[in-house]
Parts: C-alpha cells; sequence; structure tokens
C-alpha cells in the first residue's frame, strides 16, 4: 500500500507501448462503486473474491500492465494467477514511506481511522513474504522515481524474457 504501483504501472506501460491496468479501478468502474463502500458493504473477504475475479479475468490478457491492490496477494488464487500469467514486480516501499505517501489518502478501508503505521506494519509482517514468494523481482521504491523504477523493471523484464526463450525446447 502507499508504494507507486499504479504510477509506476502507469509508466512503465508508456515505455513498453502496453495498456495499462489497474484492478482496483476496473472493480470500481464495473460495479459503479469505490473500494471503501464495497468494503463497508461486503467486507474486505466480499472484495477479495471480487479482486480474485478480476485478477483472474485481467492476467489472460496480453501487452498489459497490471497494478492489483496492496491486499490482492492474500488469496492464493490471485497469486497463482499473477505468477504463472506474467512478469510479477514487488515494490518494496519501507512502512516509513507507505505512511508518509498515504498520510492524506482517506481512500483506504484498512487504515480508515487507525493507527496508520501501526497497521501498515501489520500488513508488512503479513504481505511481504507472500510478495517476496510471487515475485519475479523486487525493488526498493525508496530514493527512486516512477521513471527510474520503470527503466529497472523493463530491463529485468527483458532479461526473464531472454531466459524464457533460452530455457525453451527446440522446436
Amino acid at each position: 500500500m502507499g508504494a507507486g504501483k499504479s504510477t509506476v504501472g502507469r509508466t512503465l506501460a508508456v515505455h513498453l507501448g502496453w495498456t495499462f491496468l489497474d484492478s482496483d479501478q476496473e472493480i470500481e468502474q464495473r460495479t459503479g462503486a469505490d473500494i471503501p463502500w464495497i468494503f463497508e458493504i461486503e467486507g474486505e473477504a466480499g472484495f477479495r473474491n471480487r479482486e480474485a475475479h478480476m485478477i483472474e479475468e485481467l492476467t489472460h490478457r496480453d501487452n498489459v500492465v497490471l497494478a492489483t491492490g496492496g491486499g490482492a496477494i492474500m488469496r492464493e488464487e490471485s497469486r497463482n494467477y499473477l505468477s504463472s500469467r506474467g512478469f510479477v514486480v514487488y515494490l518494496a516501499a519501507t512502512v516509513r514511506e507507505q505512511v508518509r505517501r498515504t498520510g492524506k489518502d482517506s481512500k483506504r478501508p484498512l487504515l480508515a481511522g487507525k493507527d496508520r503505521k501501526a497497521v501498515l506494519t501489520d500488513l508488512m509482517a503479513v504481505r511481504d513474504p507472500l510478495y517476496r514468494d510471487v515475485s519475479h523481482v523486487t525493488l526498493t521504491t525508496e530514493n527512486r522515481s516512477a521513471k527510474k523504477l520503470a527503466q529497472l523493471i523493463e530491463e529485468a523484464f527483458s532479461l526473464w524474457q531472454k531466459s524464457l526463450h533460452r530455457s525453451a525446447p527446440d522446436s
């Protein structure tokens, strides 16, 4: 949360000439409701169900840079869709950085009315190992611009693609 997934994703999509998609925005557009309202009415479990279905659908598309919500990693099926159908990047932000970046954001249901630092610390403890397990590359975001992160991702993606082609059996 607050790592810059959407900002970096948009920048990367422009570099690659691909389409940028954000799973949260797609859910909001299709339901006509914002994420906090969905959380309020359906709870986190209801939202995560919608999110898993959306990720399942979006990961079937080609030439897409997909930003997911920070909690998407909590569902095993979402982790499987992401890691088996694409190149997964973990933008690792420190809790301090996340607190700073989410400080004025009132649209984050997991942080609403709570001690942001405590919540983000707890979320990091649970989510960080899952992110690291599913990602093909982990990049720290501190002191790196969206442009620099997009460049690093593009380089890592290129190397990953080359390794796939080298390990593919000859036809």
